[in-house]
């Protein structure tokens, strides 16, 4: 099979670079180009030694006039500047977007969240919402793929099934998620001393976190009486998110029984991992991979249970992600270049 010629906007960001090193080790792409806006002119393996052993494009400011040139187009922007990019695309142009800017279908909550005016709203919904164990069809029929937030990603999977089981209660959900600081992009760096990022846990976006509006939106499409509490915080380390759900069961339903569900529904799934009742699961285990491990613990309370979700920020949580709805979208072995 003949090589998918790629463009990677926005490479030298944290997800961007991971996106690139995992692109080099897929065997049916080839990066055309890549490109910043401060790096332009500079060789990507200045932001990671790593990739010093490849062959790769140095980066340059991104131009229309390469799209004709691509088939696929990953952009790791801050949030805004896709939606220029989606409103370019050519006929053979695929979109796999790893900003917020196709994550939510309406434009005002978009403009709430984000304080953005939507400059591409009549595409929304012509987009796939890319969580890739659940939407499998609309990845595979969609141009534009918008890949989940990491938060978002480590709760609807496990929540998702559950309550599309009707085994928990709908409002009766408190989310803990922490997260390493790689999560809040290279620009938290600027802020490190300030926020004595090295060695403080610290809780933020309380209560209007953006996440809360892409979590409130996929949960809405099983009942729009899904009511959840969020909170997230900042770690002292580099990558990696433990959420801690907190719900309530529905009935008398057996933990056994739930657990048994969850286990059947992700059964095909290569990158979930279902653990025994009562494991303390952490991130260790999903650093630099692209799974998401799941935990069931029972309480004192028979009526309540706690979720562990754990992943890595910059692979499930985004790049790993991506590559994955790429394999989706064309059909490649879904752990091809993330094995």
């Amino acid at each position: 099979m003949n090589k998918l010629n790629v463009l990677v906007a926005g490479s030298t960001g944290y997800i961007g670079v991971q996106l690139v090193k995992l692109l080099c080790n897929h065997k049916y792409i080839n990066i055309k180009f890549l490109c910043g806006n401060s790096s332009i002119g500079k060789n990507i393996y200045f932001y990671d030694k790593e990739l010093k052993k490849y062959n790769l494009p140095k980066i340059i400011k991104i131009d229309y006039k390469y799209f004709k040139e691509v088939d696929v187009i990953f952009t790791a922007l801050p949030n805004g500047q896709s939606q220029a990019i989606a409103n370019n695309l050519n006929k053979k142009n695929i979109l796999i977007d790893l900003s917020a800017d196709f994550r939510l279908k309406n434009a005002s909550t978009y403009q709430k969240f984000y304080k953005i005016k939507h400059k591409s709203e009549k595409l929304l919904n012509k987009c796939a919402y890319g969580l890739s164990e659940l939407n499998q069809k609309q990845i595979k029929d969609k141009k534009i793929i918008a890949c989940p937030g990491c938060y978002p990603t480590s709760i609807i999977v496990p929540l998702y099934p559950l309550f599309k089981g009707k085994y928990l209660k709908k409002n009766k959900v408190i989310i803990d998620s922490k997260s390493g600081y790689s999560g809040a992009g290279r620009g938290i760096l600027k802020k490190a001393q300030k926020i004595n990022l090295y060695k403080s846990l610290s809780a933020y976006g309380i209560p209007n976190h953006r996440h809360n509006a892409e979590i409130s939106q996929e949960l809405s499409y099983l009942s729009n009486k899904n009511k959840f509490n969020f909170t997230p915080h900042i770690l002292p380390m580099f990558r990696g998110i433990l959420s801690t759900i907190y719900v309530e069961k529905k009935g008398t339903i057996s933990t056994k029984k739930i657990l048994n569900f969850l286990i059947k529904f992700y059964k095909k799934h290569r990158f979930i991992r279902i653990y025994k009742k009562n494991t303390l699961i952490g991130t260790k285990n999903v650093i630099n991979t692209n799974y998401c491990d799941i935990s069931i613990c029972e309480t004192n309370d028979s009526n309540k249970l706690v979720i562990l979700s754990a992943i890595d920020n910059l692979i499930k949580g985004g790049a790993g992600q991506a590559i994955q709805n790429l394999n989706i979208k064309f059909g490649f072995k879904i752990e091809e270049g993330l094995i």
